[in-house]
């Protein structure tokens, strides 16, 4: 989906502004998308930048290489992987759950961004990703934590993670883990509503509460070199 103009932006908040939250029984946007910048992904791509040299040589993604190419250094190549097999820009077409579906000790990294809670099995899915890269390789996954359920996924969205679940299924396959979490109450509350990033001060957006997360940022790395 393409963002609307910033100007666009702009009266949509001037339009819609945000009290009385409590009385809403609508967000005033999907994602926040339509407003700006949706709250979860300036969690997402401060992640991805702060591990850019992770995504090099062999990349694979799922749906797009939007962030291969955004915050890729040094790759070679680019895949897409996708379960939908009307996505003319998957080279791999899988389901991550199912075991062996993913070529083994193939990719230096894997970008797995807001993916496991769609899946039936995130640990097959996660097993299947640690097969997938070569020794010395890297997924950076980030997973929900606070959001809603959109109801056009509603029959596939399945899960919700917390760090210490992202412990558990990483942990179990992979040498090392490191796991973060990103958000507060003001975020995860402006998520909520489908307000943007823009409209929160940004003292508030990048305070961090580990009571209230919005994401979870996963980086783990197959044991090798």
């Amino acid at each position: 989906m393409t963002a609307p103009s910033r100007l666009v932006q702009s009266a949509r908040r001037l339009v819609a502004p945000v009290r009385p939250l409590l009385y809403r029984r609508r967000p005033f946007s999907v994602w926040g998308l339509e407003r700006g910048t949706p709250v979860d992904r300036v969690y997402i791509e401060d992640f991805l930048s702060r591990h850019r040299r992770d995504i090099h040589g062999r990349v694979l993604e799922v749906k797009d290489r939007a962030y291969t190419e955004r915050f890729g250094t040094g790759v070679e190549q680019a895949d897409v992987v996708d379960v939908d097999q009307e996505n003319g820009l998957a080279t791999i077409v899988a389901d991550l759950s199912a075991p062996e579906s993913l070529p083994a000790e193939t990719f230096d990294c894997v970008i797995l961004t807001q993916t496991l809670q769609y899946v039936s099995d995130p640990a097959s899915a996660v097993r299947n990703t640690w097969r997938a890269l070569r020794p010395g390789g890297v997924v950076l996954a980030t997973v929900p934590c606070i959001t809603h359920v959109e109801a056009r996924e509603r029959a596939t969205d399945r899960w919700r993670f917390t760090e210490a679940s992202c412990s558990d299924l990483f942990g179990a396959v992979f040498g090392d883990v490191g796991i973060e979490t990103r958000g507060n109450l003001a975020a995860a509350t402006a998520f909520l509503m489908g307000l943007a990033a823009e409209e929160l001060a940004q003292a508030r957006l990048t305070r961090h509460d580990p009571d209230f997360p919005v994401v979870v940022l996963v980086r783990a790395v197959k044991s090798g070199s």
